[in-house]
């Protein structure tokens, strides 16, 4: 949200911004899981996989219950998994997996969140799933086994030698060439469960085996941002990003890191929230944060649309109605300040729907009207755009994506 009056690039810095473009964006994936509204939302499942493409997301996170997917040993219920990955393969959109929740049959105590008695039965479930979807690269074992919801007792030991070594041993069997993550910890463990620091090291002592580390950096704290906040502990959030590279490279030097939940809760509905202006804020800023750190290859936003129970996650892109919050277009075309120096402001942006270098324009408003600064340009092959413009505190600038006559939301220079 800033008036944007003239539109100047510096040679010297837009040829560095368009190395330092072209070099962080090597591999990163954005993109969203609601298992809820993917598959029992309003109307068809093809148009719900399509409204995710539309955004120029590229990857979906659905968890792939095993009490449910094998209710009795060797008996196999395919029928929600084929129909879920299925479309989302059909339209080009990348699948990542997580495995989670034992049957009754192989777990110690009976219940999901338990770890199973035999790491074998694991292992040859992981093998089983794999197998019929060989076009799903990428895995997680277990989602937040640092919380004892989700795994009970909380054992770093457990999870690696009964879940993770036995998930990745049984889909490297199936397929050498996937990707499979470990960890994919809470950013705290809270009552009866660990840090996500003493699990990253519980795992590296017990043998983890895992090509990429995940983690769920929500905000934990009253006034978290992408970028400020956070503590001086052990909790992990996006805030504190550089402690996860840092812990991470120490336990596992050549994992990667995928970002697998983050989001921010809106009020309305949720009372604890932030307005719908501040998260379509911090998903921008969010994105930048990854783009530029090393190693980090995914982010994930958690929820399409918010859940009608206001005890449970309200972090939606539309609300519960289906009304599109500013997130929605932020998801699409992020942009964020980085820097300034009086009217010098550096902005960082991407256009994500369409393929190779897409064409932009960034507009300002003049009081009265949108008006184009400094005509039109295309994005790297990616779709980043890092430009400066002239614009001091308060001016107001958007993102306009021609080709589909939609704009990001509005961005006040700070």
């Amino acid at each position: 949200m800033r008036v944007v009056v003239a539109l100047v690039v510096a040679v010297a810095c837009a040829c560095a911004a368009t190395t330092q473009t072209a070099r962080a964006a090597a591999d990163v994936r954005f993109g969203i899981q609601d298992d809820a509204w993917l598959e029992a939302g309003p109307g068809k499942l093809h148009d719900r996989v399509a409204m995710i493409k539309g955004l120029g997301l590229s990857v979906v996170r659905v968890t792939l219950d095993w009490n449910e997917t094998e209710p009795s040993q060797g008996d196999y219920d395919w029928s929600r998994a084929d129909r879920l990955l299925g479309a989302l393969h059909r339209q080009g959109l990348a699948p990542l997996v997580t495995l989670w929740g034992t049957p009754d049959w192989a777990s110690a105590s009976g219940l999901p969140n338990a770890p199973p008695t035999r790491g074998s039965d694991f292992q040859r479930f992981a093998r089983a799933v794999a197998s019929r979807y060989p076009y799903v690269r990428y895995w997680t074992i277990w989602n937040e086994p640092n919380k004892v919801q989700w795994l009970k007792p909380v054992s770093p030991s457990l999870y690696v030698t009964r879940l993770l070594n036995p998930g990745y041993a049984g889909i490297k069997a199936a397929d050498p060439l996937a990707k499979v993550a470990g960890g994919v910890t809470a950013p705290r463990g809270g009552k009866g469960g660990m840090t996500p620091v003493d699990f990253i090291h519980g795992m590296a002592r017990a043998g983890a085996h895992l090509d990429a580390y995940a983690h769920n950096p929500y905000p934990v704290y009253p006034g978290d941002t992408p970028y400020s906040g956070g503590c001086s502990c052990k909790v992990i959030t996006m805030a504190t990003l550089e402690r996860l590279l840092t812990q991470v490279g120490r336990a596992f030097p050549r994992a990667r890191i995928w970002l697998t939940e983050y989001a921010y809760q809106t009020d309305p509905p949720d009372p604890y929230g932030v307005s719908y202006a501040l998260q379509a804020r911090y998903i921008a800023e969010a994105a930048r944060r990854v783009f530029t750190a090393p190693k980090v290859d995914m982010l994930i936003q958690y929820l399409f649309r918010d859940e009608p129970d206001l005890a449970r996650w309200q972090s939606g892109l539309e609300t519960v109605r289906g009304k599109a919050k500013p997130s929605m277009d932020a998801m699409m075309l992020p942009l964020t300040q980085v820097s300034r120096r009086g009217r010098r402001t550096t902005v960082w942006g991407q256009v994500r729907p369409g393929t190779g270098p897409r064409e932009y324009e960034l507009q300002s408003w003049n009081g009265s009207r949108w008006v184009v600064n400094g005509g039109l340009h295309e994005t790297t092959a990616r779709g980043y755009l890092l430009r400066v413009v002239s614009a001091g505190r308060g001016a107001m600038v958007r993102l306009w994506y021609p080709a589909r006559a939609s704009s990001s939301p509005t961005l006040v220079v700070r």
